[in-house]
């Protein structure tokens, strides 16, 4: 077996340069403004996370993260001023970039991580809580409860193989951050470089929205909504004849509401403003889910799948209007519900301006705790003989969505129709996000995969984890 928790050293970041569109922000409520102004602000929150969530040293993150939101002009015209451009206030625990005449203020938040400033504003709109966990430290408990490993017999997995397994997933341009490998129940292998290390809470991205997936599970299997049910809105309840009410949970899980969400994909003309809905809500500073709650309709719901934001933001809008009815702390919630029933400690699930979870895509977390849930999946919903999600939710979410064009969706999950992962089965499904984040779950072979890592090694990622998952399944014994 690997040695657990290995570090490997420190690599310089890769040269690609991610491109991706620029973001708009605004207030609720108020007009447009150019798009640059936002890709500031979006820079700021990535890092203030990186600093503040997660621990890592500016000139890492900026140089293995800091793209995301910018042109590579402005990418680079960012690392020219780096000393003018960026300040790192930790006394405010907070981070301030100017560029181009434009500033974005992001403020650490302590449990709820960093949360961006509305333009003209010196606070947010919620009150930030201390989240507790009633779990003992994690080295008194056995894996995965806990972080000490069991004892038992020896992974029947060459050892040498195993290592061959790492060395690939850990190719130079990648800039993987963390991979881990859970067989039968059991960490076989597991290894850190760029600075990363097992506690430290990292980027997820967009596997936040099987997290969503997974807190709307938890719902179900409490009668809080069911899953075919119309999705609790009243907004589009009001009139019988507004075609949103009839958008089931379903639908918003498998991606497929029909409202009108612009997207990059789509020609600029049909945005309606100088960059995409799909990429507004992170940067905007804006009530995320009351954006995404009065769209439009576009489609019939369940006819055509795609990738869009507004769905699991609504779900998230569905989960606080649940959670409050009960009487519950929406912003602590998640803790009690879901991770300290499963081992996980913390968590960092950072929300809007208006205290609302943009789990589409700002949330952090340790490989450990993305293998944990990766390992609920594999059980079926089912920890320590407790059912926490519904009977038949696992084979809803991994099951190809029926409005998409090809079979690589399923709800909140991507599945392995399309052979993306080419070693694995067809019925394998998986949590993915930018920059890399995957959690892999493979039920045929009892395995459990998670590999994170950062923006700037995203193109060289999947072929890197493919690599690695070929060399993986050739070392399982009576794997073919």
């Amino acid at each position: 077996m690997l040695t657990t928790g290995e570090r490997l050293p420190m690599k310089a970041p890769g040269v690609f340069l991610l491109v991706s569109c620029l973001l708009p922000g605004l207030s609720r409520g108020a007009a447009p403004s150019k798009h640059s102004d936002f890709a500031v602000m979006g820079t700021a929150k990535i890092l203030c996370s990186a600093i503040f969530v997660s621990g890592r040293d500016l000139d890492e993150a900026l140089g293995a993260s800091g793209s995301l939101f910018l042109t590579p002009r402005d990418y680079r015209l960012l690392l020219s001023q780096r000393a003018e451009a960026i300040e790192v206030n930790r006394e405010a625990s907070e981070v301030r970039v100017t560029l181009a005449g434009y500033t974005g203020i992001a403020r650490y938040h302590g449990d709820q991580g960093c949360v961006i400033l509305p333009p003209g504003f010196n606070k947010v709109f919620f009150k930030p809580v201390k989240l507790t966990t009633i779990l003992p430290d994690a080295m008194s408990q056995d894996w995965p409860m806990g972080d000490r490993q069991p004892a038992g017999p020896p992974s029947p997995v060459n050892a040498t193989k195993l290592q061959e397994v790492v060395d690939a997933a850990f190719e130079s341009r990648s800039l993987t951050a963390a991979f881990l490998v859970v067989h039968k129940g059991r960490i076989i292998a597991e290894q850190y470089a760029q600075g990363a290390h097992k506690d430290m809470q990292l980027e997820s991205w967009s596997m936040g929205k099987s997290l969503t997936a997974t807190l709307t599970g938890l719902l179900v299997n409490e009668g809080r909504f069911r899953l075919h049910d119309p999705a609790p809105v009243a907004l589009w309840r009001k009139d019988p004849e507004d075609p949103r009410s009839r958008i089931r949970v379903s639908d918003l899980l498998r991606m497929s509401s029909g409202l009108r969400f612009s997207h990059a994909a789509q020609p600029e003309w049909e945005w309606g403003r100088s960059i995409p809905d799909h990429l507004y809500i992170y940067t905007g500073a804006i009530d995320a889910f009351h954006f995404s709650i009065t769209r439009p309709p576009e489609f019939p719901p369940n006819t055509v799948g795609r990738y869009r934001n507004s769905d699991p933001l609504t779900l998230g809008f569905l989960i606080r209007q649940a959670v409050e009815e009960q009487g519950e702390n929406y912003l602590a919630w998640p803790q009690k519900a879901l991770f300290d029933s499963i081992g996980i400690r913390k968590q960092v699930l950072e929300p809007d301006p208006y205290g609302n979870f943009l789990l589409s895509g700002y949330d952090y977390g340790t490989a450990r705790n993305w293998a944990r849930l990766g390992v609920l999946y594999l059980q079926d919903g089912v920890w320590n003989g407790r059912r926490l999600l519904p009977e038949g939710w696992v084979s809803f979410v991994s099951a190809p969505a029926p409005g998409w064009k090809e079979a690589v969706y399923g709800g909140q999950f991507w599945v392995n129709g399309g052979k993306l992962w080419r070693s694995l089965p067809a019925e394998t499904f998986h949590m993915a996000g930018a920059g890399g984040q995957y959690v892999i779950i493979v039920p045929r072979h009892n395995l459990v995969v998670v590999r994170m890592g950062h923006t700037q090694g995203d193109r060289f990622a999947e072929e890197s984890l493919n690599q690695a998952l070929d060399k993986l399944i050739k070392a399982l014994p009576g794997a073919s």
